[in-house]
């Protein structure tokens, strides 16, 4: 069993910028952490198979957040592979699904009204964004604490960026996968986008968490893998 990142390299407001999505792989089954913002299907696709593995392998597909630029390319993922099973937090399923409007939605829209003019043009982008994305029905719902993958990975709830945002741990591995529970910044792991936080004090309280897990590694989302 391992975990590697994918660096997918894209550009945002004339600036090359990276994510780095998480690929287990454990014996010949692959599972895929968060898909990218719309459109990033063949650049996770093309970096999965330069890393020498087949998309026919890939078996699930485990979601931290409802976020743009996690859930984006899920519904692309889901009609090319249609065997793969999408994993989810529980609250996190209802808004991917489209059954409960997503509190980034909400915040995005109730945020808006108090914008001043030069922000004002990239709330209503960003609006629109959310806006776009496409309803994907979750095939196993998980809370915190659940072991999946054969028991290799425990599920671990870190809500504050959303309520319903999970992180992985791996016991065996002694590795983390964040999301946007934290993110990598000069060797050290800091709350994600504290402007986004739904809720700070919880942001707080979870990076404290999978700090606690004492890690050798952590696979952040946003800034890449750190090591301790």
């Amino acid at each position: 069993m391992k975990i590697i990142e994918l660096p997918i390299a894209f550009e945002f407001n004339k600036q090359k910028n990276y994510i780095y999505p998480s690929l287990i792989i454990l014996e010949n089954e692959l599972t895929l952490v968060d898909t990218g913002y719309m459109n990033f299907l063949p650049l996770i696709e093309n970096e999965i198979m330069k890393n020498g593995y087949e998309m026919k392998n890939l078996k699930n597909i485990i979601i931290t957040h409802y976020d743009d630029d996690h859930i984006g390319a899920l519904y692309d993922f889901k009609e090319k592979y249609p065997w793969i099973n999408l994993i989810a937090s529980d609250r996190e399923s209802k808004y991917i699904s489209g059954e409960v409007k997503s509190e980034r939605l909400v915040q995005a829209e109730e945020t808006i009204e108090y914008m001043s003019n030069t922000e004002i043009e990239f709330g209503k982008w960003f609006i629109e964004q959310l806006n776009q994305l496409k309803h994907v029905s979750i095939d196993e719902k998980v809370q915190d604490g659940d072991m999946i993958l054969d028991n290799n990975c425990r599920v671990v709830a870190t809500p504050g960026h959303t309520s319903g945002h999970i992180s992985l741990y791996f016991p065996r591995l002694n590795s983390v996968i964040t999301g946007d529970a934290a993110v990598h910044e000069n060797q050290e792991l800091i709350i994600a986008n504290p402007q986004f936080c739904l809720n700070l004090e919880k942001a707080q309280q979870s990076l404290i968490k999978i700090k606690n897990l004492k890690a050798e590694t952590y696979y952040c989302y946003h800034g890449g893998k750190v090591h301790f």
